[in-house]
């Protein structure tokens, strides 16, 4: 009985039975964490250029208008409705609009005020219609919640509590003269 024991650990040591599937164990995790950090990163790149799209041409709008003074709420909304693939986009997104001097320097703050859902609603920080020919920069930082939360990318760039990430798009105009 002892030498049968030995003789078949012994097959067993030298089988080669079996290799495909340790490769496959090893690999086949990898390659599902590399296909949803794929997808994770297009959406990504689908939603910040969707919403670069929305802030740039509705900064246009605002720059061909009649002079009309638009408000916070009426630029929200209409970003929100050009950037359709962002959801809750209302509840989700902040606007600054900031009036520069060019002669003196651009001096905006190096991070965006963003939505937070664990965190109480702020006020605007700052959104003021400019005058004739001021320099006005519209920056806008919505927070999006990844498609696939667990997967390697989707654990990485969520950066609050309800695990959700920050898209920035800022442009700059000129108000037109009245």
């Amino acid at each position: 009985m002892k030498r049968h024991l030995k003789n078949y650990l012994r097959k067993l040591r030298y089988s080669e039975a079996g290799n495909a599937t340790i490769e496959f164990v090893i690999v086949f995790p990898l390659m599902v964490g590399l296909l949803l950090s794929g997808f994770e990163l297009g959406f990504v790149s689908l939603h910040q250029g969707m919403l670069e799209r929305a802030v740039d041409i509705t900064v246009r709008d605002i720059k061909l208008g009649t002079g009309a003074q638009l408000q916070h709420d009426a630029i929200k909304q209409t970003i929100c409705e050009r950037a359709q693939f962002i959801k809750n986009c209302d509840e989700n997104m902040r606007l600054e609009m900031i009036q520069q001097n060019p002669r003196v320097g651009i001096f905006i703050p190096s991070t965006a005020d963003c939505t937070d859902k664990s965190e109480e609603v702020k006020p605007v920080r700052s959104f003021e219609n400019g005058q004739s020919n001021d320099l006005m920069i519209l920056r806008a930082c919505v927070k999006i919640s990844p498609i696939f939360p667990t997967s390697t990318l989707g654990r990485k760039i969520s950066d609050n509590a309800d695990k959700q990430y920050a898209l920035v798009a800022m442009s700059a105009f000129v108000q037109e003269p009245r």
